[in-house]
């Protein structure tokens, strides 16, 4: 059992450093439990919002387990929370003076969105962080996957340089809203598995090229497969031609997350209905891929758990959760 400073059974209460050391391990799910709006504003990189202010936060907290790291603005917000994680059998982690202390202390916050999943087959986190529009970074295992990482789209930028070198980057087409060079230098190294489509690998030069129905185990785990993504509107079909581009199913532990690429709904999505689609990441922003009618059509085709409609632009995606009740629905910043 942990017992700190002001702490319960299996809490314990760290300063900035310790909370820092610990929130990094690969196995802690950090949790900020501030309002959506504080969130917004600024938090700890990897951190989900879980809002204990929300009437249904037990609810949402229900089923975390092993070790949680928790904060909110001073202090005292966390320690009910953590008081809840505790009860049900976590051990908890809670940064002493919240994230006023860890500013203070100079660290680093992120606008940058995170969802936390549990692989059933191995017990490991998937933390998917939203970086822009197309842009994707998941953490599984110790690695770290990239998909169609940009640096700037319509005067928004990603810094990667305090974010880690990618174990794997995915490439779904070469438009400049998915295939950023600078990005690729950035974030590769000698040891990183880069899959693109044929076309990417042809301008860049190196990685492994993959089409529509190719398979290949990921390094350190798992699976992918390369499917179609194309057009289907006739006055879009010179955006992208069937045959050339990807969207890509990759595997991690039990988890099966679709990464659909620019595309229509197309007739293949329904392939992948009896193939247990957990996460789905579906494109909207006609002309050049889904309407949010063709995106809820493409979702009922692919029947995912969850689905984070993405590369968006300025489409209204906010009508897509009551489109489809069956389905967790969550809006994240896909611009």
């Amino acid at each position: 059992m942990l017992f700190g400073c002001g702490s319960g059974k299996n809490i314990d209460t760290l300063g900035v450093e310790k909370f820092a050391e610990v929130a990094g391990q690969r196995n802690v799910r950090l949790i900020d439990v501030r309002t959506p709006e504080e969130y917004a504003e600024g938090h700890l990189f990897g951190a989900e919002n879980i809002d204990v202010k929300d009437t249904n936060f037990a609810q949402r907290i229900q089923g975390i387990e092993g070790p949680v790291a928790v904060y909110c603005r001073g202090g005292r917000r966390a320690q009910k929370a953590a008081a809840l994680l505790a009860q049900q059998g976590c051990t908890v982690y809670n940064l002493d003076g919240g994230i006023l202390a860890w500013q203070k202390a100079g660290k680093p916050t992120t606008t940058v969105e995170t969802d936390v999943f549990v692989t059933h087959l191995d017990d490991g986190l998937v933390k998917i962080h939203a970086l822009l529009h197309a842009s994707i970074c998941i953490e599984h295992d110790g690695r770290v996957i990239y998909v169609d990482p940009v640096t700037q789209l319509r005067g928004c930028t990603v810094d990667y340089s305090p974010m880690p070198q990618a174990d794997i980057i995915l490439v779904t087409h070469e438009h400049p809203d998915h295939y950023d060079t600078a990005a690729l230098r950035q974030l590769t190294t000698d040891k990183t598995q880069l899959i693109m489509n044929p076309r990417c690998v042809e301008l860049y030069g190196r990685g492994q090229a993959m089409k529509n129905g190719d398979q290949q185990p990921l390094a350190g785990g798992g699976s992918l497969v390369a499917v179609p993504a194309y057009n289907t509107t006739l006055e879009h079909l010179q955006f992208h031609p069937k045959g050339r581009d990807n969207g890509y199913v990759l595997t991690l532990g039990s988890l099966r997350i679709y990464i659909a690429g620019d595309t229509e709904d197309i007739p293949e999505m329904a392939d992948l209905q009896d193939s247990g689609i957990d996460i789905a990441f579906l494109p909207c922003n006609q002309p050049f891929t889904m309407t949010p009618e063709q995106l809820v059509r493409a979702a009922k085709m692919v029947s995912p758990k969850v689905l984070f409609p993405y590369h968006y632009g300025e489409t209204d995606v906010s009508v897509i959760p009551t489109l489809l009740p069956e389905v967790d629905v969550r809006i994240r910043h896909y611009e």
